[in-house]
């Protein structure tokens, strides 16, 4: 297994504090606070954590409260809402200094048959190993960034990433607010579907919040702007790998009231294997 990979499934092996109490760290990816992915999927393990029996995650709902501090550790508390006797359901507080930073409710059901249908084909795209790497894409313009930027970009991460139509946020262009991601884990990963579950929800805060600054002409490194992921919906359809390819189809339907709604569409060999939709702050600060 890759070290990176070890090093983010590691910084998910929560620490047990008491029954329904867990602890656990930040990693630092180059954000003003606590990388919105790393939390949801912390608090996915607390909630699977507190399971009695056999049961897959098939959706969770969450908001971003307050901006996470990545130098204290944060507390995850679990309330077992219901056990019942397909579903059972779960709500997570996330607690740094006395304070909610972040709560999600997520529901799990037991495996059993049911009718399938898939509405849309996987898009038509470049395989990824056709693609640069977005680490590559990153190094090409290193030399051309802030010297404060550059760490953040010379930083190596455990979900690899290939975009399909690399965005220049160094001299970003207003365009269609659409893109596709291919992505995996950058090592092995054993057959525990839970975690797959995790890293996936880790890797779905990845880019998701940018589609919404495409019709702008924005980037993430333009001083004058504020933006945060404000909540996040996620939806498991099939199980999934993460130490294989995904394909992230990302849109933007619309902004309003300094505020973007972003969704996307997560498949695997073909298949729909998940869904993903949020709303982030897009604001231009005061100068």
């Amino acid at each position: 297994m890759n070290n990176l990979v070890d090093e983010l499934i590691n910084l998910l092996d929560l620490e047990t504090i008491e029954l329904n109490l867990f602890r656990g760290e930040s990693r630092d990816v180059g954000g003003r606070s606590v990388f919105g992915g790393q939390v949801i999927s912390q608090s996915l393990v607390a909630a699977y954590r507190t399971l009695e029996e056999q049961r897959e995650c098939h959706s969770l709902h969450a908001y971003f409260l307050r901006p996470g501090d990545m130098q204290a550790p944060i507390v995850y508390e679990v309330d077992r809402i219901r056990d019942g006797g397909s579903f059972t359901t779960r709500r997570v507080m996330a607690i740094q200094h006395g304070e909610a930073i972040f709560n999600m409710s997520a529901s799990f059901q037991i495996v059993e048959r049911g009718f399938e249908h898939q509405a849309a084909d996987l898009p038509d795209v470049p395989p990824p190993d056709d693609l640069e790497s977005e680490y590559e894409l990153r190094l090409k313009i290193a030399e051309r960034v802030h010297k404060r930027v550059r760490p953040v970009l010379l930083q190596k991460r455990p979900i690899e990433m290939r975009p399909v139509d690399p965005l220049d946020f160094l001299n970003p262009q207003a365009k269609a607010p659409r893109k596709q991601v291919w992505f995996r884990a950058s090592g092995s990963m054993n057959d525990d579907q839970s975690m797959h579950q995790a890293l996936l929800a880790y890797a779905s805060d990845f880019g998701l919040l940018g589609t919404g600054m495409m019709p702008h002409g924005l980037s993430f490194i333009d001083p004058n702007l504020q933006a945060a992921s404000l909540d996040h919906t996620l939806w498991f359809h099939h199980p999934l790998r993460m130490d294989d390819w995904l394909l992230y189809d990302m849109e933007s339907p619309c902004a309003m009231n300094a505020r973007s709604f972003n969704r996307g569409q997560i498949y695997q060999h073909g298949k729909l294997v998940a869904s993903v939709c949020q709303e982030g702050l897009m604001r231009v600060r005061k100068t």
